[in-house]
């Protein structure tokens, strides 16, 4: 199936203006508690990205027809994610796959019918969770400091580069945990878990609006 194929169909405009954001309340206080400068870290909401389960076994013919719809490799290993910011995918468990596009980029019925369908289908499933995360951005010199205060994994840059992403907590949250600059992270909390995440953040960067005390 060519990629493009796979592109969503236009939304309703009627319909996209009764969309609301787990957190979109919270922009005007995001704003607000971002920092600026040398201690500088910001937050925000990126609502409606296209995020879609895939489960297949890493190279079998499952794996190949998804790969080859899609146009990019499934990861192979923990923290490793393939494609770009427009479109990836990240990797969840040995045959677990999380695809995070901008919004409404993928149709996933029409990705989940290169599986086939009926006694010939391969197996393996596509999901669309679009709706079960929201995506937190948190970006700036100090933002590994304030991921540090509650992040359970261990963000030195040594072990947590550009380009991976990993499923941990941030405070009692769960979280998929995507770093995608080397001062840029993207926080994917459950919808449910999204308030308290973002004011978790908010007040963990209070601190970095004050001097530095020596």
């Amino acid at each position: 199936m060519a990629e493009n194929t796979l592109q969503a169909p236009a939304v309703n405009q009627e319909v996209a203006a009764l969309r609301t954001s787990p957190v979109g309340y919270l922009a005007e206080q995001m704003a607000a508690g971002s920092v600026s400068g040398d201690r500088g870290v910001t937050l925000r909401e990126l609502p409606f990205l296209t995020q879609i389960g895939l489960r297949a076994e890493a190279g079998s013919p499952s794996a190949q027809a998804l790969e080859a719809a899609l146009g990019t490799s499934l990861p192979q290993r923990v923290g490793q994610v393939s494609g770009t910011e427009e479109r990836a995918i990240a990797w969840l468990a040995p045959d677990d796959f999380l695809l995070i596009g901008t919004p409404d980029s993928v149709d996933a019925t029409a990705l989940a019918a290169v599986l086939g369908t009926g006694e010939d289908a391969l197996p393996g499933s596509v999901i669309d969770l679009s709706a079960n995360r929201t995506t937190l951005e948190l970006s700036g010199p100090s933002a590994r400091a304030v991921l540090e205060k509650g992040c359970h994994y261990d963000l030195h840059p040594s072990a947590f580069g550009p380009g991976h992403a990993v499923s941990t907590a941030l405070g009692p949250v769960p979280v998929l945990l995507w770093k995608t600059t080397e001062d840029t992270y993207r926080i994917l909390p459950r919808a449910s878990f999204a308030d308290y995440a973002a004011h978790w953040l908010l007040d963990a960067m209070a601190e970095f609006a004050a001097a530095e005390v020596a």
